[in-house]
């Protein structure tokens, strides 16, 4: 039963390790491999931006000049030159021609701020920032706390062929990258001066939805794994593929853009994600393909339903968190032929992907041939994230149904295996775990839980740390998250537990957006009683405006946990309890706080 698909992704693997091999031969980097691409098809659409066409020609044109300014500047192998750059084809075409001279380049979330910001240029080294004009007065903010030998340049997105004279940089020695770039003539082509296949490309920040944000280190090869990955499964190189997402994260910056850069496809950018216009854009670019990812399935299939929905050429959709529970009625309703799901961390070697458009699962572990792709789920503490080890120290494989955290076996110099982690090495030395089936192995750990039925089809089940245990019984973030959504009209959810006093475990409490106070907590009390058992139906609600997102549509919950179910902590949000006796929700005011936390109110 498991066959043909273990063997479609048996092929898949090796074409991915056949140009692994061949790169790795020629030690090319991606400035290199692009080269080739447009030596290829020069004329050819490479991003569409808006109203703009931006040749493959006329992208290594760009990334020429950016090169020659950069050297100008004193970039030099190893080199690290931040980018703080909202989206636009301008975005990879500057850290291709840093690449080019041997640069490594952060890509910093452009929604950071202060302390955040801060942490992200330090941690990284920067030696050069450069960032967009819009965001110049967040780089001003915080500049005279940043080291005064960081270069900081600003760069102001224009069309192509639209070249008018620029403002002053902005003070504080703040230079003008934009008027450089349009002065200055390209560099001649070469090879790139840098570490070859191996080296260090980029690097990506993690979303941040446990706190301040960590750099993982993607080299070149592991760009190449990671893009070539999704291209062998159900892509081609005539594709166009549509690309909402954020192109400082993996989902966008690798996985869409390395489309274009390896395999000649055209990618159509978007400013920011907007869910009315998803498929409407799909039209309008003529887009085969389209990319999702966390919440944003669940945004478009929230839109009003309108003939857009089935006027586009859509055939395949990939990206990670399409939710079981609306799998199928996305699928039908957009009439989309393939779902490309997939699983990995950016930081990580453990990656996966559902090539057969099973709803709801995020990859598979062949039953078959389990050593040819050396992943595996052992037994964990779900709660701390530590191995369940046998008597011997080694860690033990998770029954089928049985929930267990991902690994993958780390092979140095394999980039299907190699394991960078991130800038931070005591932060990498966290995510390894030893002695695994054997002594003296390794393996990324993920933290990530999940559950792999008899055919070896992975479901995710929860993040270590997410889940918390009430009443006796573990209760899954996630799957609560899911139900609330469904019974509350695909609202914005988000579920954690938090401490009352005197009592064992965690309590669940949600927030839940309810931005036009339609929201009918009988309903959802009712809903939720029918839907989820006693223990993981949340004890607290909190109602809110609005609820921060990271920029790969993840919902933050660190803030909200450490608030807990305190009224005066609230910010002008509503608060209720569950109340056993009537089962419906109550408001949660100073009187009932006291009362819960002396124990007079039973939960």
């Amino acid at each position: 039963m498991t066959a043909p698909r273990d063997i479609r992704a048996l092929i898949c693997y090796f074409k991915i390790l056949i140009l692994t091999w061949q790169l790795t031969r020629k030690n090319w980097t991606l400035p290199d491999i692009f080269h080739y691409v447009v030596q290829r098809h020069p004329e050819k659409p490479c991003f569409l931006f808006q109203d703009e066409i931006w040749t493959f020609k006329e992208v290594e044109d760009f990334s020429l000049r950016v090169s020659a300014v950069l050297k100008a500047k004193g970039v030099k192998n190893g080199n690290i030159v931040g980018l703080f750059v909202n989206n636009c084809p301008q975005l990879p075409a500057l850290w291709l021609g840093n690449a080019r001279l041997g640069g490594i380049t952060p890509l910093i979330n452009t929604n950071q701020r202060g302390n955040a910001l801060i942490h992200s240029i330090n941690v990284a080294k920067c030696d050069i920032l450069i960032f967009s004009d819009q965001y110049q007065a967040a780089v001003q903010e915080i500049a005279s706390q940043l080291d005064p030998s960081i270069k900081l340049f600003k760069f102001t997105h224009r069309p192509l062929n639209c070249s008018q004279s620029s403002a002053k940089g902005g003070g504080d020695e703040i230079g003008d990258f934009t008027t450089m770039l349009e002065t200055t003539p390209p560099a001649p082509w070469s090879l790139a001066d840098a570490q070859g296949f191996h080296g260090k490309l980029l690097y990506i920040y993690t979303s941040g939805t446990t706190g301040l944000p960590k750099a993982a280190v993607i080299s070149n090869s592991r760009f190449v794994f990671m893009a070539s990955a999704i291209h062998h499964m159900r892509l081609n190189s005539s594709d166009t593929i549509y690309c909402p997402l954020p192109l400082y994260h993996t989902a966008g910056g690798v996985i869409s853009v390395g489309q274009a850069l390896i395999f000649g496809c055209t990618v159509a950018l978007k400013p920011k994600f907007s869910a009315s216009q998803y498929f409407p854009d799909c039209a309008k670019f003529k887009a085969t393909v389209a990319h999702y990812i966390g919440e944003m399935c669940r945004y478009v299939l929230a839109t009003p339903p309108s003939a857009a929905d089935t006027e586009h050429s859509v055939r395949v959709i990939f990206g990670n968190g399409l939710r079981p529970q609306i799998w199928n009625e996305f699928v039908k309703r957009f009439n989309i032929k393939y779902v490309l799901e997939f699983y990995g961390a950016t930081e990580g070697n453990a990656n996966i992907a559902n090539t057969d458009g099973t709803p709801g699962a995020i990859g598979f572990v062949s039953r078959i041939l389990p050593s040819i792709y050396p992943i595996a789920i052992i037994k964990v503490d779900q709660e701390t994230g530590e191995p369940i080890r046998d008597s011997r120290g080694l860690c033990q494989l998770a029954n089928p149904e049985e929930p267990g955290v991902f690994i993958g076996k780390i092979s140095p110099n394999n980039p299907t295996r190699e394991y960078l982690g991130y800038v931070d090495k005591s932060a990498s030395e966290k995510k390894i775990v030893r002695d695994v089936f054997k002594y003296g192995n390794s393996a990324f750990i993920s933290g990530d839980i999940l559950v792999a039925d008899e055919f070896g089809y992975l479901y995710f089940r929860d993040r270590t740390g997410d889940t918390f245990r009430w009443r006796g019984e573990n209760v899954s973030t996630t799957e609560v998250e899911a139900a609330i959504s469904r019974a509350a009209d695909h609202r914005d959810a988000v579920v954690y537990g938090v401490l009352v006093p005197n009592t064992e475990g965690r309590a669940g409490m949600c927030g839940i957006v309810d931005a036009d106070g339609t929201l009918q907590l009988e309903r959802l009390a009712r809903d939720l009683e029918r839907d989820l058992p006693a223990y993981a139906r949340p004890v607290f609600i909190r109602v809110m405006t609005s609820v921060d997102m990271t920029g790969t549509f993840k919902m933050k919950k660190v803030d909200l946990q450490k608030e807990g179910f305190d009224p005066s902590l609230m910010k002008g949000d509503k608060l209720y309890y569950l109340d056993l006796k009537q089962g419906c929700y109550l408001p949660l005011g100073s009187e009932e706080y006291e009362k819960i936390c002396n124990g007079l109110l039973r939960l």
